[in-house]
């Protein structure tokens, strides 16, 4: 059983960057969504849907070099059932980011057809690309854009100000502030949002999400902890027992022959959040109108 833990971030800034997402949405076409494929429904921002109204949507499901590619599979599916366009992508590599501009365009193809017959013909798409601290969102538009054209950073909450970035004579994105919401009423998606560095690692305790990383992972692919840290792990043992018996295999003692558990907490994060454990989704699509996402295993 994992350690609750409570899991809240909301700078002053989020605020600001919230109120400047709904004024800029009424100058756009569409609206594209990136998620982390790890977590796609924890990486949604709930409060998005209610900024965008019905305009078009993208779902851009990043980081899928890291991800389970089956469960990727079933969240795409699960998107487009929802009425999304939807395109995989990794933005470190660039896979599948060219298939990007294509799919907002046949996405907008009435809109286009719209300026056509009012003798705009040329006049660019506009769309927002918005997404939550640390799902890559700077690095695809950068991708998108050939060019470094929007600051990134595994830092949450770097990007601050709102940013127009023309792709090419048809398209312009705007790119905008990631921004958590003010309260995670889920401990699962708060640990998900941790879990992946979406949530900065100072304002926690990173032992104990650690621990509680090591015990979702005993769950969903306990082979990965054997593989990575030479031990099968206690189906009985709680979270800082797997740690401290991680961290042995490691070599991480400190006087006294103890484990340096800080230390262990630090590079398991730093492997998992890196894909050094494989590719790894924890949670699954909902199955049935009214469900939620389930946690992977």
């Amino acid at each position: 059983m994992s350690i609750e833990m409570n899991i809240q971030w909301f700078p002053g800034h989020m605020t600001k960057a919230r109120r400047m997402m709904e004024e800029q949405v009424r100058m756009v076409d569409a609206v594209c969504e990136i998620v982390d494929a790890r977590i796609p429904e924890s990486s949604r921002n709930p409060e998005i849907a209610d900024m965008v109204g019905d305009r078009p949507r993208v779902m851009i499901l990043n980081r899928v070099d890291q991800a389970d590619p089956e469960i990727t599979k079933a969240w795409a599916a699960y998107y487009r059932e929802k009425g999304y366009a939807v395109l995989e992508t990794d933005s470190q590599s660039g896979k599948g980011v060219d298939a990007f501009g294509p799919l907002l365009k046949k996405l907008l193809h009435h809109k286009i057809e719209q300026n056509k017959s009012k003798g705009m013909i040329g006049k660019p798409l506009r769309a927002m690309v918005v997404g939550i601290p640390n799902v890559g969102k700077s690095s695809f538009i950068n991708r998108v854009a050939k060019r470094r054209a929007a600051i990134a950073s595994d830092r949450p909450g770097v990007t601050r100000g709102k940013q127009w970035i023309r792709i090419d004579e048809g398209l312009e994105l705007l790119d905008t502030p990631g921004i958590l919401w003010p309260k995670f009423d889920n401990q699962t998606v708060g640990e998900n949002l941790a879990f992946t560095g979406a949530v900065k690692d100072d304002i926690l305790d990173r032992e104990t999400l650690a621990a509680n990383l090591l015990l979702r992972l005993r769950e969903s692919c306990s082979d990965r902890i054997g593989s990575r840290y030479k031990f099968q792990p206690d189906p009985e043992a709680d979270g800082y027992t797997l740690l401290e018996t991680a961290g042995r295999k490691r070599g991480f003692l400190i006087s006294g022959g103890e484990v340096d558990l800080e230390r262990m907490a630090a590079v398991l994060l730093d492997e998992f959040r890196g894909g050094k454990l494989g590719r790894i989704t924890l949670e699954y699509p909902p199955v049935g109108e009214d469900a939620t996402p389930a946690q992977s295993g």
